[in-house]
C-alpha cells in the first residue's frame, strides 16, 4: 500500500517553522493571511499569533490544506491534496492523520479507514486501481492482523497478515475449487497444511515456500495414496505408495519416482 502520510507529515512541519509574515488582517487573534520565507500562504482563522480555527494552506510546491487548526497545526477535520493527485480527507490530530480518514491516491487506489499518527492503523479497506481489494486490519501503514484479500483473477485470502503478508494461520480459495488451509510465513505457505484440489485430490502435510517439503500425506481422486517424505514439491525419501486395487511399493523416492 503506497503511503501517503509520511510525506504530508514533513510539509505541516515544514509550515510551522516560523519566519511568518503577517500581510493581511489580524494574524494574532482574529482573520488573516500570513506568508513564511519559503513562500507557504496561509488565510484563515489566529489564535495567538498561530493558526487556530478554520483555515486554508496553500503551499509554494502546489500541495494545499483546507480545515481546522489548532495551536498552528493540522487537528480536526480536513482536507489534504498533494500536487501529484493524492488526498487525504478526514481526522487530524496534532499535524498528522489520527482517527477515520479516506485517502485516494492519482494511480487509483482507495484507502477507507483508521489511522493513527500519519499512518494507517486499525481497521480499514483498501480498493485497488487493479480491481482488488483488502479488507481488515493496519498497523504502522501495513496489513497487520485479520484480514480478507479479494483477487481480481477470483482467488481469495482469509488470514492473518504480517507487515504486508500472509502470515499465520490462513486460507487460500482459487477460483479453479482448489483450496489451501494451514500456516503461511512472508507470503508463502510454510508449515503445516492442507491442499485440496477440485479433482478431488488432497495433499496434508509440511509445506515450505510453497511446496511440499517435509513429511506428507497425498491421496489421489483416483483412491491411491502417498505417505512419507516430501522435498521441493516431490516425494523423496523414504514412503509408502498405496494403490486403489491393494498393491503396495514401501522404500526409497526420489523426483517421484521410485528408487529400484
Amino acid at each position: 500500500m503506497k503511503k501517503l502520510s509520511i510525506y504530508i507529515f514533513l510539509v505541516l512541519m515544514v509550515c510551522n517553522v516560523g519566519f511568518a509574515e503577517c500581510i493581511k488582517g489580524d494574524c494574532a487573534s482574529g482573520q488573516g493571511t500570513d506568508k513564511n520565507s519559503y513562500g507557504d500562504k496561509y488565510v484563515g482563522e489566529f489564535k495567538n499569533g498561530k493558526s487556530h480555527g478554520q483555515g486554508t494552506l496553500a503551499y509554494v510546491n502546489g500541495d494545499t490544506y483546507i480545515g481546522e487548526f489548532k495551536n498552528g497545526k493540522s487537528h480536526g477535520q480536513g482536507n489534504y491534496t498533494i500536487s501529484s493527485g493524492d488526498k487525504y480527507i478526514g481526522e487530524w490530530k496534532d499535524g498528522e492523520q489520527n482517527g477515520l480518514g479516506t485517502a485516494i491516491f492519482a494511480n487509483g487506489d482507495k484507502y477507507i479507514g483508521e489511522w493513527k499518527d500519519g499512518e494507517q492503523n486499525g481497521q480499514g479497506t483498501v480498493t485497488f486501481a487493479s480491481g482488488e481489494k483488502y479488507v481488515g486490519k493496519w498497523k504502522d501503514g501495513n496489513q497487520n492482523g485479520q484480514g480478507t484479500l479479494i483477487l481480481v483473477n477470483g482467488d481469495k485470502y482469509v488470514g492473518e497478515y504480517k507487515d504486508g503478508k500472509y502470515y499465520g494461520l490462513g486460507t487460500y480459495s482459487y477460483k479453479n475449487g482448489n483450496k489451501y488451509i494451514g500456516e503461511w510465513k512472508d507470503g508463502k505457505q510454510n508449515g503445516l497444511g492442507t491442499a485440496t484440489f477440485a479433482s478431488g485430490s488432497k495433499y496434508v502435510g509440511e509445506w515450505k515456500d510453497n511446496k511440499y517439503h517435509g513429511q506428507g500425506t497425498f491421496t489421489f481422486a483416483s483412491g491411491s495414496k502417498y505417505v512419507g517424505e516430501y522435498k521441493d514439491g516431490k516425494r523423496n525419501g523414504q514412503g509408502t505408495y498405496s494403490y486403489k486395487n491393494g498393491n503396495k511399493y514401501i522404500g526409497e523416492f526420489k523426483d517421484n519416482n521410485f528408487v529400484k
